[in-house]
């Protein structure tokens, strides 16, 4: 070996060294990095929780925090298995892992996100074992705002892909640990969709927690391995016997009530204005109504809404009383009236058709009658109703009761493109930022119904029996956009959700002077869906007919023709027997005084409408102390606390 060799190996040496030196740095800075990145999904739940909700986060006490801190660590040890399995070096089962952990975080941190812009609260087991009942209306309406969801969804998939991807150049499991983990991983997944979590009320756990605990929830239902006490659906009903009745009123007249879907008070035109914009077309054909300015909802969910209207008993009544109590119909019937119910509404939605398939009106049309493939949440177009009840309502023999109701302003609110559309800028985006926007969409479809609705009512009054005919006009509940962190409609009693528009228009003759005038005096005082069937059994002439005084007496309302208004206690709710629902919430309302809670308020709240329209002041429980007894009595308990059954009995 010569010098030159010597000189050669010398230089190396240190090269190499280095070489090894550097390459231990790398690993060091790598085992470092393995605990921070397997607990970063976890890290990432917590801190878009506390953005989001931070006042409610640090108000946690007792029970609460300790319910929080054990879903966050199920947090951690879910995606860190999840993602240490994924970033085995070598074999196919690292790439079941990968998804696996793809796509549940991207779905329980986008789809959380996502459902909190709507409703302000997180999706949970409760909601999935509700949506799971109408499945379909579920993606329906997830298709109506699929570019909102793409918002959320891109970033987190690029985000779980982007952690997979650096995982399996950090983690590097050894063959023992990664073999062990992927066993664990799919194992503890399955765990965490059926470990109890803290959903309702506080939900005083992690969001991506929550979702996976609602994926096994609806895989539950789906299965039919959970019974939901809460879902309630309409059954077939089978109305008791109404005695045949004699109208005591010298004035023979026709009703017609009309039922909207979803239309909030301030979004109708009630009384007439000469610049009425909302709904012109009937506004302009009715300038003598009567305006019902203070008519709420019993509730604002359209099976509960149509139960009270049609039964005139509360939404608090038990689901045998709900399913046997006469309707509109059969007093009607029983007093020689014709009767006629025509409606876009797809009665597929959620068991509905059981409720009607016994109505017993003599003309029954519903959506797919009109169009066999009507959507299932907007029904079918109302230009096919309105030509179908104004052929009809000519065959009816007068006297005729007769009920149209139409759904096209139901989310994703039915638009014609080809039809004006004045309330601009629209779009069908639902993001928090497009909120004006997206409520002018909703909008534009109340004015194109409008267009609907006063062609059937030019139809009504045009007729030979126009003249003796009173028209009602009401909706089945409002909609909200935001005004309390919530969206749609059945998550709350405040008034964007059950303060709806109101009407009567009687022609002259129609009614005896002292109905005339006790009507007017409605015009501002606060009424009621309760009182509906007793106007209806009014203008019937049977409203003090003695064969329905049994049934009579379960009716808290009364008739706008009488002088006397409601002045009772009303129960109101959107967890009714007739029909389930996702979050808790129900009150009670006497005159102004509203008492109201939802699943995550910790107390009920006291609003007073007069001084208060928007309900943006708690009274607190004492200014609404007799109204919390009755609640109590009815309820039992605060929305979200107990046992769900109690609201069914």
């Amino acid at each position: 070996m010569d010098d030159s060799d010597l000189t050669d190996d010398s230089s190396t040496l240190p090269r190499s060294q280095g070489r090894l030196a550097e390459l231990r740095r790398l690993a060091v800075w790598r085992q470092r990095l393995v605990w921070p990145l397997l607990l970063a999904p976890a890290c990432l739940a917590l801190g878009f929780d506390l953005w989001r909700r931070a006042p409610r986060i640090w108000g946690l006490s007792g029970v609460n925090i300790l319910t929080y801190l054990s879903a966050l660590i199920e947090s951690g040890v879910v995606w860190a298995l999840l993602l240490h399995a994924a970033s085995r070096r070598r074999g196919p089962w690292r790439h079941v892992m990968a998804a696996l952990f793809v796509g549940f975080a991207t779905l329980a941190h986008a789809g959380q996100s996502y459902f909190f812009e709507q409703n302000n609260v997180y999706l949970n087991s409760d909601v999935s074992r509700f949506a799971s009942d109408f499945g379909a209306s579920v993606l329906n309406q997830f298709l109506a705002d699929i570019g909102t969801y793409l918002r959320v969804l891109v970033p987190a998939i690029t985000l779980a892909v982007l952690w997979v991807f650096l995982a399996r150049r950090t983690v590097r499991p050894a063959r023992k640990r990664g073999q062990v983990t992927a066993i664990l991983a799919p194992c503890v997944l399955v765990a965490s969709f059926v470990i109890p979590t803290n959903h309702r009320q506080a939900q005083a756990s992690t969001p991506d927690v929550l979702y996976l605990n609602a994926v096994g929830a609806l895989l539950g239902q789906e299965f039919g391995l959970t019974d939901d006490a809460n879902a309630a659906r309409p059954r077939s009903r089978a109305s008791l016997p109404v005695l045949p009745l004699f109208p005591e009123t010298a004035i023979k007249r026709n009703v017609v009530l009309f039922i909207l879907e979803s239309v909030r008070a301030d979004s109708a035109c009630s009384e007439y204005r000469a610049d009425c914009k909302k709904t012109p077309f009937s506004n302009e054909l009715l300038p003598n109504r009567v305006p019902l300015r203070q008519l709420r909802s019993m509730a604002s969910t359209t099976a509960i809404s149509l139960a009270v209207l049609w039964t005139g008993v509360g939404p608090e009544e038990s689901r045998e009383v709900l399913h046997t109590w006469p309707l509109v119909f059969d007093y009607a019937k029983a007093a020689g009236f014709s009767t006629a119910f025509w409606t876009s509404q797809n009665m597929l939605f959620g068991n509905a058709r059981l409720w009607v398939e016994n109505l017993g009106a003599d003309r029954f049309v519903s959506a797919t009658d009109l169009d066999p493939t009507a959507d299932l949440d907007t029904g079918a177009d109302e230009a096919l109703l309105a030509t179908r009840a104004l052929a009809e309502i000519h065959q009816l023999k007068e006297p005729f009761l007769a009920v149209i109701q139409l759904s096209n302003t139901h989310y994703p609110y039915r638009i014609d493109p080809s039809v004006a559309q004045p309330f601009q800028p629209a779009t069908t985006s639902k993001a928090p930022k497009n909120n004006s926007a997206f409520k002018n969409y909703y909008q534009n479809s109340i004015h194109q119904q409008d267009r609907h609705v006063a062609r059937m009512i030019e139809g009504i009054r045009d007729a030979s029996f126009g003249s003796r005919t009173v028209l009602l006009y009401t909706s089945d509940h409002g909609e909200a956009f935001r005004e309390h962190y919530q969206m749609g409609h059945t998550f709350s009693i405040f008034d964007e959700e059950i303060k709806v528009p109101g009407w009567v228009d009687a022609p002259t003759g129609t009614l005896s002077p002292e109905e005339a005038r006790s009507l007017k005096t409605k015009s501002d005082t606060f009424a009621f869906h309760v009182d509906m069937l007793p106007t209806l059994l009014d203008l019937m002439g049977v409203w003090d007919a003695p064969a329905i005084t049994r049934y009579r007496s379960r009716m808290p309302g009364t008739s706008w023709l009488r002088p006397e208004p409601t002045l009772a206690a009303l129960p109101m709710t959107n967890c009714a027997a007739v029909w389930g629902c996702a979050f808790e919430n129900w009150g009670v309302m006497q005159g102004n005084l509203k008492l109201a809670a939802r699943a995550w308020d910790g107390d009920y709240r006291c609003y007073d409408l007069l001084s208060d329209p928007l309900e943006l002041t708690n009274l607190g429980e004492g200014r609404c102390a007799s109204l919390k007894k009755v609640a109590l009595e009815r309820f039992k308990r605060l929305p979200g606390r107990g046992d769900k059954k109690a609201n069914e009995r």
